[in-house]
């Protein structure tokens, strides 16, 4: 982008690599200059947390209500119910009322730490408060009519799927239908001018745009931030364990940490621009960082993402733990968390059995042997007895369990 922003909000997207395109950027810069404007972005309920790879429009969001704007997190309760589309080989299992109202609660909680919903400020909505009550004949004759299949078929995110030859319900192709419906019902209601969301999410939002103009003659607009892949290769958000969920019951807040802390070099300095609020001219020295003191700019990372999302005291321990286990315990490397269920624990669970079943070691022949030879020792102490019984007063915050020198894992309540 080599528009240079007048507006505040503008010049944080730019600057901080959050902007991947926008319908027309001056007008929302003049817009934002005059005074506050009010924007949403769309949650579906499809899980029971948001995950890492909603972070950084959730910064957007956060970003926008900083500099002086009303964000709306727009939850999905009515949208759910068909599921988006976009971009996915086939059909998403439909979930039930139930499920998605204990999906909203949960993501929520996420919400209620980065942004500030006090009165006035930002507004948290469902978009089953307007798509549950509609009348199928009247929203056809109203609404549909604004729409061209030919051009729906034409948007990459449907034409992709075509084009596989793989099926696409009729159910999901109202979809884009419906969210186009929630910006001019956003607009209609609450004065609403901007949606925004992910670059895969570029066609629908100009449908919503077309829709408004169409419907209410109103000027809004769209913009979208970069789909993130890491330096080298994988999806935002994912890691060898899977999602890295954004609610504490789901991801402890010390492998929230972690997943920050492991971060890969190349990664760094755009991380604490996209993820931090640490001002850019520090982001970037701290990226510029090589060889071992790399290391301690992705400490700072770590402490400050875990901080924005668990709090400093989160924060502060996970760094303490990792410290005790790294320096301390001669880890000398990246920690690997893996988890025991409380219905394990409650059936009885010997040494010997977390070994086998954590994947630490391959058989119980094996961790036998291994505690016969002296290489295993629990939080550095040395374990000689393969029937010592593992329950949660022994694992508590954490169990530092090392096989060998080199070899350690942290076992954790999951």
């Amino acid at each position: 982008m080599t528009y240079r922003a007048k507006s505040d909000f503008l010049n944080v997207m730019i600057e901080r690599g959050y902007l991947a395109d926008c319908t027309d950027l001056q007008a929302l810069d003049e817009a934002l200059i005059n005074g506050a404007v009010t924007a949403y972005i769309g949650y579906d309920a499809t899980a029971a947390s948001l995950h890492v790879g909603h972070l950084l429009n959730i910064m957007m969001l956060r970003w926008f209500q900083k500099t002086g704007n009303r964000p709306i997190t727009l939850m999905g309760g009515g949208t759910t119910k068909i599921g988006d589309p976009s971009f996915r080989s086939e059909e998403r299992p439909l979930l039930t009322p139930t499920q998605i109202d204990e999906n909203i609660a949960g993501m929520k909680q996420v919400f209620a730490r980065y942004l500030d919903y006090g009165e006035g400020r930002a507004m948290m909505l469902n978009n089953a408060e307007w798509l549950d009550s509609l009348n199928y004949l009247d929203f056809l004759r109203d609404i549909g009519r604004h729409f061209s299949v030919n051009r729906m078929l034409s948007f990459e995110s449907v034409k992709s799927r075509l084009d596989r030859e793989q099926s696409l319900s009729f159910l999901e192709f109202n979809y884009m239908i419906l969210q186009a419906y929630d910006f001019l019902e956003l607009h209609r209601r609450y004065g609403c001018r901007l949606q925004m969301g992910g670059s895969d999410q570029w066609g629908n939002i100009v449908n919503g745009i077309d829709l408004t103009r169409r419907v209410l003659d109103a000027e809004i607009w769209g913009l979208t931030s970069p789909l993130l892949t890491t330096s080298d290769g994988r999806k935002m958000g994912k890691s060898a364990g899977g999602a890295v969920w954004l609610n504490g019951a789901m991801l402890s807040p010390y492998e929230f940490w972690q997943f920050w802390r492991n971060t890969t070099d190349a990664d760094v300095g755009r991380f604490l621009k996209l993820y931090t609020e640490l001002p850019v001219d520090e982001c970037n020295r701290l990226g510029a960082l090589s060889g071992s003191e790399i290391n301690a700019a992705k400490i700072i990372l770590a402490n400050e993402v875990t901080t924005l999302l668990h709090g400093a005291e989160a924060a502060a321990s996970a760094e303490a733990t990792a410290r005790q286990v790294f320096e301390q315990g001669g880890a000398g490397g990246d920690l690997e968390v893996v988890t025991v269920s409380p219905d394990a624990l409650a059936a009885g669970l010997t040494v010997v059995q977390l070994l086998t079943q954590t994947g630490i070691t391959t058989s119980g022949k094996e961790a036998k042997r291994l505690i016969a030879e002296g290489g295993l020792r629990l939080n550095n102490e040395a374990v000689s007895d393969p029937l010592l019984a593992v329950d949660a007063a022994l694992i508590g915050d954490g169990l530092k369990v090392s096989v060998g020198k080199k070899k350690h894992r942290m076992v954790q309540m999951g």
